[in-house]
């Protein structure tokens, strides 16, 4: 005689729902401390920022820009990709491609916009322009150190993305400024420039981990902080550094002091901040949207 035994259909559901219930606490883990953020003013032109939603789901979707990794805030009920926007980007469209668990890839078209950054004539040093050999052959070592600094990407959750201004003192429009030294045309201006007395105390915009020191040729004292998921922020021009690489640092602490050194016109801040390799306006990331 056959003994029957009750459906385990029961069983499994309830495995499953129990598994979804973990994964869904885990995943609410884990977005928390980006879910909670004020997000930057969203700019979407060169060298802005773009706010895109991704739409629900239970694990955080995975985002890129031309192989690059981009940020991604939320939570399961909705996530948004914070893009940073090359300065060099002309107007139009970009991809970012998205996967998410269980899903085929897709591809999210990004508007950018026109816009035009106005242009700076500046008098520095000859020497500062036209690079001697030696001189020459240090910018390239520095160059190729920075573009290994610019590709962090880390698991650290950004503590804001708001920022604290660094140092207090007027803040320049100079970021995107079609910069003209010497009757010589250089790159755009990749920061904000906050002018400031030499030894004014210079803190952390946000939370972070010092990823490199230095004595850069252009930049003069330099300090990079990584705050996790590809943004960055730099520090430059110091007259000295208080924090050493490895150094775990929270917003507002002291990093180091305002200074001349680099090329420079007089003492102030360079302040750069950097999201998938790009630098964007700092203004973005300040109370009010700078």
């Amino acid at each position: 005689m056959m003994r029957s035994f009750p459906s385990c259909g029961w069983r499994i559901r309830l495995a499953r729902v129990r598994l979804a219930r973990v994964l869904a606490a885990a995943a609410a883990c884990v977005a928390l401390p980006v879910a909670a953020l004020e997000l930057p003013r969203e700019r979407a032109v060169a060298g802005g920022v773009a706010l895109v939603e991704l739409g629900p789901a239970l694990v955080a979707p995975q985002a890129s820009l031309d192989g690059v990794p981009v940020l991604v805030a939320g939570r399961p009920g909705g996530w948004t990709a914070v893009v940073g926007i090359a300065l060099e980007a002309e107007p139009g469209s970009v991809d970012l491609e998205v996967r998410a668990e269980g899903e085929p890839p897709r591809r999210v078209p990004v508007a950018v916009g026109p816009v035009r950054y106005a242009e700076q004539r500046l008098k520095v040093a000859p020497g500062k322009v036209d690079l001697s050999p030696a001189d020459l052959a240090r910018h390239e070592r520095e160059r190729l150190r920075s573009a290994e600094i610019v590709a962090t990407w880390s698991t650290l959750d950004p503590g804001s993305l708001r920022m604290l201004q660094p140092v207090p003192g007027r803040r320049s429009g100079s970021f995107g400024l079609r910069r003209v030294f010497n009757d010589q045309p250089r790159k755009p201006h990749g920061g904000m420039d906050i002018a400031a007395p030499t030894g004014t105390p210079v803190v952390a915009a946000a939370a972070g981990r010092v990823i490199d020191t230095g004595d850069y040729f252009f930049n003069g004292n330099t300090v990079w902080l990584d705050h996790g998921r590809g943004l960055l922020t730099m520090y430059c021009h110091l007259s000295s550094i208080a924090v050493k690489a490895g150094d775990t640092v929270k917003a507002g602490a002291r990093i180091g002091a305002v200074g001349a050194t680099g090329r420079v016109t007089g003492p102030h801040l360079h302040w750069s901040v950097m999201l998938n390799r790009s630098m964007v306006d700092p203004a973005l990331f300040l109370p009010g949207g700078g």
